[in-house]
């Protein structure tokens, strides 16, 4: 490790026990191409480090506890943080207690923060065109099991929208389901698509109630000193992002 870590801070007016951040590829253990600060078992990266990129988040970020690791797959299973066992296999984890510490990786997908505005709950989601697809959104926000008028979100640094060129499948999964297609999707020359994270992010959050959406314009594939990107580099690290609530709410 050649430099401090580097974390990026939700920019929302989240409750003041709601803690969150991503970490950028800064301050790790890694070498290339996984340089440095990775997270995922699953890149090919030497397990060892990874563990010691682990350790060195809960103590540069001071985290309450480990973070409740998900082994990720695409999909729209979200676990109580509290209760899972070790790598379940889910793409978004929630907390409804003090200290419990919520975990998605991330090397384009979006990853998404909630918490209710008495910040008594939160969770973080891994968002990637299919999860968007198959409902991970919903899904969050029915476990959190409040009503979306009471969830504020953060959309943290994800592919952006000059950068994600997609085919005819993934325009017709949004299309199929009703989303605006019309603003989220540019057609090319070549016939592909450009697709707007974000915005299917922030109409699958509107489309439950949640309107308090704060949306950055991070781009992970043209920020390479900054961030891993598996669209632009194929062999490539994972991003953490985590939340927890600090202390209770009052009651």
């Amino acid at each position: 490790m050649t430099r401090k870590p580097e974390f990026i801070y939700p920019e929302w007016e989240a409750p003041a026990n709601v803690r969150a951040l991503t970490t950028t590829r800064i301050g790790g253990y890694s070498k290339p191409p996984f340089d440095s600060f990775n997270f995922s078992l699953k890149s090919g990266d030497d397990v060892e480090v990874v563990k010691r990129n682990r350790a060195l988040l809960v103590e540069s970020a001071d985290l309450p506890s480990e973070p409740a690791w998900l082994h990720q797959v695409h999909g729209n299973q979200v676990v109580d943080a509290a209760t899972n066992e070790p790598y379940t296999e889910a793409d978004g984890s929630y907390a409804r207690r003090a200290g419990i510490v919520c975990v998605v990786l991330t090397a384009d997908c979006c990853p998404v923060f909630l918490c209710d505005r008495r910040g008594s709950r939160v969770a973080v989601l891994h968002a990637g065109w299919r999860g968007l697809a198959r409902g991970v959104i919903e899904e969050g926000v029915r476990q959190l099991a409040v009503p979306g008028t009471e969830l504020m979100a953060w959309l943290g640094p994800a592919i952006g929208p000059t950068a994600f060129e997609v085919g005819d499948d993934v325009y017709g999964a949004f299309r199929e389901q009703g989303a605006d297609v019309a603003t989220a999707f540019v057609k090319k020359p070549n016939g592909k698509w450009l697709a707007d994270i974000y915005l299917l992010a922030t109409q699958r959050l509107n489309a439950v109630g949640v309107d308090n959406v704060v949306a950055n314009n991070f781009c992970t594939v043209s920020s390479r000193d900054r961030f891993f990107s598996y669209r632009r580099d194929g062999k490539c690290g994972h991003m953490a992002s985590v939340i927890w609530l600090d202390c209770d709410a009052a009651v």
